[in-house]
């Protein structure tokens, strides 16, 4: 494989636009680079969730999530590409079955924070809400992989339940929401 950054400046962005995967230019602040950005800043985040002090199988679930992030970059960038399958999808939904399980069911909300850990995920769980909102408008403009779309979705309620996941992990309770608190 050839070096794909074998210049990281090209000055070529310096009047707002910026070049996409399949050579067109758009505007830095079109839809498309906004669901770009908040999909770099989510796969940022668990880097970031990947620091921490993390079981193993849940280490390999996140450097496996950030893989599908970059492809879902790719996707963005490259109108029309499909790189994220229905396997894919599939995959997040037998992982949050498979740590669900051994959680207790919740009857009231939880907070996010916890463990440090457990904070990150809670944190990682919102900037995936966000860019889940960017793809989906970009998708009412421009039609947008449906598996990607379902991924993105999926990501979210994976995020929430690792969080309680590592809390039971780091023997530290979720914290209850409580409605009069003082």
């Amino acid at each position: 494989m050839g070096y794909r950054l074998s210049k990281i400046f090209t000055r070529s962005g310096d009047k707002g636009s910026t070049g996409l995967g399949d050579g067109s230019k758009t505007k830095k602040f079109s839809d498309r680079i906004v669901a770009l950005g908040s999909i770099d800043e989510l796969n940022s985040m668990i880097g970031l969730m990947l620091t921490e002090n993390l079981p193993p199988k849940i280490n390999k679930i996140l450097t496996v999530i950030q893989h599908h992030l970059f492809n879902l970059g790719g996707e963005i960038s490259m109108p029309g590409h499909k790189i994220i399958q229905k396997d894919d999808v599939l995959e997040l939904e037998e992982i949050i079955t498979l740590y669900n399980k051994d959680l207790p069911p919740l009857k009231e909300f939880i907070l996010p924070g916890g463990s440090r850990a457990a904070a990150f995920c809670h944190m990682a769980r919102t900037i995936c809400r966000r860019t889940e909102q960017a793809v989906f408008k970009l998708n009412s403009k421009d039609a947008i992989n449906s598996y990607s779309l379902q991924y993105i979705n999926r990501l979210s309620d994976l995020l929430f339940v690792l969080a309680r996941v590592i809390n039971k992990h780091k023997k530290v309770k979720d914290i209850f929401w409580k409605k009069n608190i003082s």
